[in-house]
């Protein structure tokens, strides 16, 4: 299979992907959820009959919390996010909800039946919390791509013909790029569209991504560089295709794998990690892309543009 003869195609179905994305980013941004903003979130379960939003909505709102969120997680759960409150102010929400489980039979008997509630977690984050995880998250990613860079350059220092070593390490960080932009423009329309949140679990997904991404390219790179030394003579781009050949099924068969694995959780898991496997599996997605049909095609890229340069 020549990848490299088409790779203009996957250029093409890249370059889309990345400026729908870009776009995305920028018109709509993300929708951030407490890790960054600040505020308070609260799971409740309810043991029998689960209240409608409007409901809950309804019954809370008199403790004017201002602007509150309501979303249904499993089958009888309920996520509700609002500003920062006092412990005083969540016993209040609590009653309130109790209350809602509080219903007149009347087919039956006129009696009081408690449909119980269970908070299963209460999270209260400051804005200067929100604001602090912002920037470590951002430090971190920046910290994960510049060692990216030295480790890549570092394993292939001994190769400098035809391409020097430190152009492997720039090509896996374009190839980074590639895959972050498109898992970042892939939640911020989901976000847009379907008011799904990044939070601090999110951040962590995006670290995951680097690495499985990184990992995927550095094995196609290794067969490369030993393809280079083992067919000495041979054409740049013939050598790369082999090697892109040799490593295809490897990639594809471990990733679709790992994926399996992810939608597995992604459908039977719960609903709190559920935002961060959809990430690992865009990103994954991504990544396997990217390592077979852009990393390797553009190092032949940056190989024939040398020529150029050098009259060869």
């Amino acid at each position: 299979m020549n990848i490299i003869q088409h790779r203009k195609i996957y250029f093409v179905i890249s370059s889309a992907l990345i400026i729908v994305s870009v776009i995305s980013l920028a018109l709509w941004q993300f929708k951030l959820n407490i890790d960054f903003t600040g505020g308070t979130l609260m799971e409740i379960e309810f043991k029998n009959t689960r209240p409608t939003v409007e409901q809950i909505k309804e019954k809370i709102n008199v403790l004017n919390l201002g602007e509150t969120s309501v979303q249904f997680t499993g089958a009888t759960g309920v996520i509700i996010k609002m500003k920062n409150i006092d412990e005083e102010m969540h016993q209040n929400i609590i009653t309130k909800l109790q209350e809602l489980t509080t219903v007149n039979d009347s087919v039956e008997k006129t009696e009081v039946k408690e449909n119980k509630i269970e908070e299963k977690k209460f999270v209260s984050i400051g804005p200067t919390i929100g604001k602090e995880t912002k920037e470590k998250a951002i430090n971190a990613t920046i910290i994960a791509i510049i060692i990216i860079i030295i480790y890549i350059a570092w394993a292939f220092r001994k190769i400098s013909k035809p391409i020097s070593s430190w152009k492997y390490g720039l090509i896996a960080i374009i190839v980074l790029i590639h895959d972050i932009v498109i898992t970042l423009g892939a939640f911020s329309i989901l976000g847009h569209f379907l008011n799904v949140e990044i939070g601090a679990t999110f951040i962590i997904a995006l670290l995951t991504i680097l690495g499985y991404s990184n990992h995927d390219t550095i094995i196609i790179f290794d067969r490369l560089r030993e393809n280079l030394l083992k067919l000495k003579g041979k054409d740049f781009e013939d050598t790369v295709n082999i090697s892109i050949n040799e490593t295809i099924a490897r990639s594809i068969n471990t990733s679709l794998t790992v994926l399996l694995s992810l939608f597995a959780v992604f459908f039977f898991g719960g609903a709190s990690v559920r935002d961060f496997i959809l990430a690992l599996i865009i990103g994954i997605i991504a990544g396997t892309y990217s390592s077979i049909f852009v990393a390797c095609p553009l190092l032949v890229i940056w190989e024939r543009i040398r020529k150029l340069k050098n009259g060869n």
